[in-house]
Order: structure tokens, then C-alpha cells, then sequence
């Protein structure tokens, strides 16, 4: 794997993880995405509610999660409860109902808010890589020349101008989704 190769696949991870962070965030829609942080204690250990249970939208404004086993009915009901996430599961018959309610101005703002700080810590990490692949590049400058060296600095940067720049439309584009009433 080229030098080039290695720091494109280390920045993208830091994209990926910004891409799943910025999908658990709640929109004005509804979002099976936004339980992937909640667990489940059933079988004697925690499990996701993807491993569990069918989850599907019916409506722009609700999810509808199908359990595998009617058993886990109640243990899921509980787990989208504590996971705090401001959410009013309803077990109504074999399904488990969420109707995500109308985010007033306030809500979207502070959502808002935590899309841009996720953003501006892809863009940190994304920075501390530049900043460790610079060390190094002038660590190799003793086995290749200057010119060598300076080219390498050169595409270290644009690399890390590039993903910059995916950072800031994937939280421009998460944050008008956020902010659509």
C-alpha cells in the first residue's frame, strides 16, 4: 500500500465515523438510524434492536418496530426508554410504535448545534493525521530528497483540504435536514 493509499483510507475512516455519528441525529422525520445507540437486555445480553427486531417507517413521523420474539416486547419498550433519547415507545399489540413528535425552533438549533460540533471534531482528527504524516514526511526526508519531501507535504494538504471540505457539506447538508420544519 502506497503512502498515499494508507492516508486516504485513514481519513476516510474519520469521515465514516462522522457519517454514522451525524446519522444517529434526530431530524423532523423519523429515523431508524437514531436507535442504533440503544440496547437491549434480552437472552441474558445486551443486544442491538437491529439484531432483534424489524424496524420500519410507515408514516414520515413514525417508526415501527417488529420484534423477532413477542417475548422482547417489553425489554425493548424499556431500553428505547432509558436510552433518553426523548422518545415515547407504545406497545400496541405486536409492534412497538414511536411517533417522533414536532421538534420546535429551540430543539433543531441545539441539534443543529451538536452536528456542527461533530463536524469540527472529523476536521481535529482529520488534522491530527495531517500533522503525523507531516512528521513523518520530514522524518523521510533524510532518505529522499527535498523536492520529494515538499511534494509530499503538498499532497498530505490537499488530501486533508479535500476531506475538509466532504466534512463541511456532509454537516451543511445534515444541518438543513435538521432545520426543515
Amino acid at each position: 500500500m502506497t503512502f498515499e493509499d494508507e492516508l486516504k483510507k485513514v481519513m476516510q475512516t474519520a469521515v465514516e465515523h462522522l457519517k454514522g455519528e451525524l446519522k444517529g441525529l434526530r431530524t423532523s422525520r423519523a429515523n431508524p438510524a437514531v436507535l442504533d445507540v440503544v440496547r437491549a437486555e434480552v437472552y441474558g445480553t445486551q443486544m442491538k434492536l437491529k439484531e432483534l427486531a424489524n424496524l420500519t417507517i410507515p408514516e414520515p413521523r413514525q417508526l415501527l418496530i417488529s420484534p423477532f420474539d413477542q417475548n422482547n416486547l417489553a425489554p425493548i419498550s424499556k431500553a428505547i426508554e432509558k436510552a433518553n433519547l426523548n422518545l415515547q415507545p407504545r406497545i400496541d399489540g405486536q409492534v412497538i410504535r414511536i411517533t417522533f413528535p414536532p421538534m420546535d425552533e429551540a430543539l433543531r438549533k441545539e441539534i443543529a448545534k451538536q452536528c456542527k460540533k461533530y463536524g469540527e471534531a472529523a476536521k481535529v482528527a482529520i488534522r491530527d493525521i495531517r500533522g503525523k504524516s507531516m512528521k513523518n514526511a520530514k522524518k523521510d526526508e533524510k532518505a529522499i530528497s527535498e523536492d520529494e519531501c515538499k511534494k509530499e507535504e503538498k499532497k498530505i494538504q490537499e488530501f486533508t483540504d479535500s476531506f475538509c471540505k466532504e466534512i463541511d457539506i456532509l454537516v451543511t447538508n445534515k444541518e438543513k435536514e435538521i432545520l426543515e420544519i
